[in-house]
């Protein structure tokens, strides 16, 4: 896969949880970013999901909720990139969010598909499943972000989806896991081809984060960090496989 599901040569190694990472250049405007979230990050790490799937012992049943869940994330996930490149200033950067957005479907298409089928789940099941509360919460606020502000706040709203789960692939690679399908989905998001897809999102943010105002660089900020914590609150979602309470 090529781009998400959720310039490689200025790519920093990982040094912890408040590093920069994938692409983000020391002083930079991303790399303030990430330092700005390194308790969620922490979190995320530490989340029984993530726990679960590298020593094989998340339930089956949490890991078909969050592929389902995922499967119709990606879809508004898709909407939210394709917006973001309809407002990009140059054909460059056009070309790489209607790019990912194409991808995010084929991912959808390909890799959910693939463990859907191994996961014993149905198209039907599929096309009758709702988004949990977390998962409408998550893509509306995408999607608001990114129709009614700039630009930049768009590119800063996407981006933990991107980069978050490159760090969690490459992180949880380390230790791979024991289940062939939990494996799978580790290599998706720790592969070097992924990362190079996120340093050249982070890059674009970096790029046009020059000519922000303060007051545009402080939206952003917020942005990517709601947007990090609701990355945080889908690996809940999906452990206690959220649904509605009435």
């Amino acid at each position: 896969m090529d781009g998400p599901g959720r310039g490689i040569g200025r790519a920093r190694a990982w040094t912890g949880t408040g590093g920069a990472y994938g692409g983000a250049v020391a002083e930079s405007f991303s790399a303030q970013l990430w330092d700005g979230i390194s308790d969620i990050y922490a979190a995320i790490l530490a989340h029984p999901f993530l726990s679960g799937l590298t020593d094989g012992t998340l339930p089956e049943e949490s890991f078909a909720f969050y592929v389902i869940q995922d499967a119709l994330y990606l879809r508004d996930y898709a909407r939210a990139l394709a917006a973001v490149g309809s407002r990009a200033p140059t054909a460059t950067a056009m070309r790489m969010f209607t790019g990912h957005a194409a991808d995010a479907i084929a991912a959808e298409l390909e890799l959910h598909g693939a463990l859907l089928n191994e996961l014993g789940i149905s198209h039907e099941m599929l096309q009758r499943a709702e988004q949990a509360p977390t998962n409408l919460a998550y893509t509306s606020y995408l999607l608001a972000t990114v129709r009614g502000g700039s630009y930049a706040e768009g590119v800063g709203a996407v981006l933990p989806c991107y980069w978050i789960y490159a760090a969690v692939g490459k992180q949880l690679l380390t230790t791979g896991s024991p289940d062939p399908r939990y494996q799978r989905w580790i290599a998706t998001y720790g592969s070097d081809e992924y990362t190079t897809v996120v340093a050249d999102v982070v890059a674009e943010l970096d790029r046009v984060s020059h000519g922000l105002s303060d007051d545009e660089r402080a939206r952003v900020r917020s942005h990517f960090r709601t947007t990090s914590r609701y990355e945080w609150m889908f690996w809940q979602m999906g452990w206690v496989r959220e649904s509605w309470p009435v």
